[in-house]
């Protein structure tokens, strides 16, 4: 799977079906990656395929969601333990407007910093890169045209990390579809 002789392994395995180096996921409804603040309340039963690296990486994929309910999302995933993680996606909000952001969990608090896009897009690259317990998450509609979506940090890093694909449906639903496409592991290309 994805070209690579990587292990992958799951975290709340979905249903799912592979065709050639594509993967399609269907999510279950009320799954959610979030911790603590504002909401008060702590999920940590998303669906993840995670692998592990222990030195500075670079991981790319292509996301399309054909979401159905509101907060329905899917994308890239930094995850050290329930209480320290990172995660880009869209996430469906309403019929009108749909939101590209990225969480940053520390310590077991969740931030949300994201910006309004056209519910019309529904497939979008990520480029996830480090530098130590640095992190530098970029997007693009393209895969070629990379736009920044924030520089963070991960305070509880040691040297090593599971970072890979996700997609969860907060709502009581039936969940909604998510592939990924274009997937590839390797060293951090991150340049001052």
């Amino acid at each position: 799977m994805f070209g690579t002789q990587r292990d992958w392994i799951w975290y709340h395995e979905p249903h799912h079906e592979w065709i050639d180096d594509v993967l399609m996921i269907t999510t279950q409804g009320e799954t959610d990656f979030w911790q603590g603040t504002h909401y008060g309340f702590r999920r940590d039963n998303g669906h993840c395929l995670l692998t592990h690296v222990d030195h500075d990486f670079s991981l790319i994929a292509r996301v399309t969601m054909y979401a159905t309910a509101k907060y329905d999302q899917g994308g890239v995933i930094v995850r050290l333990d329930a209480e320290n993680w990172i995660k880009a996606a869209v996430e469906m909000e309403t019929k009108t407007v749909s939101k590209l952001g990225s969480v940053v969990t520390n310590y077991g608090y969740s931030d949300w910093a994201s910006v309004d896009v056209d519910p019309e897009i529904v497939t979008m690259w990520y480029r996830v890169q480090s530098k130590g317990a640095d992190i530098l998450i970029d997007c693009s509609q393209t895969g070629k045209k990379w736009q920044q979506m924030r520089m963070t940090h991960m305070h509880q890093y040691h040297g090593n990390l599971a970072i890979g694909l996700f997609a969860c449906s907060p709502a009581v639903g039936d969940g909604c579809r998510v592939t990924f496409d274009h997937v590839s592991v390797g060293p951090s290309q991150w340049s001052d």
